[in-house]
């Protein structure tokens, strides 16, 4: 999803939910929006994943498209190698609320 159509969306829509996703000992973030209907879209520019270098940068970006709360999303690939299954979609253990 290109920003113009985020920007677009946003509008038109108020039931969805923005992900900021990182993985463990990354400094780099991307973008998910998750729709009602459970479509997934990662923001891009010119058809490629957009990559963040800091979560200032990402809020500067999704408060341009009027976005003011996401969820932080951080994948530890420890979950997989010691057998635990990997829970981002579970609010209490994976998700932290962001609000700027």
């Amino acid at each position: 999803m290109e920003f113009e159509q985020l920007k677009s969306f946003v509008t038109r829509h108020h039931n969805f939910e923005v992900r900021v996703i990182t993985h463990s000992g990354s400094r780099c973030y991307q973008v998910e929006l998750e729709d009602m209907e459970g479509g997934r879209h990662l923001l891009t520019q010119r058809g490629k994943p957009t990559v963040f270098r800091s979560l200032e940068d990402v809020y500067l970006e999704l408060q341009r498209a009027g976005i003011h709360r996401a969820f932080l999303v951080q994948h530890v690939p420890q979950d997989e190698v010691i057998g635990r299954q990997a829970h981002y979609h579970d609010p209490l253990t994976s998700r932290m609320p962001l609000v700027f």
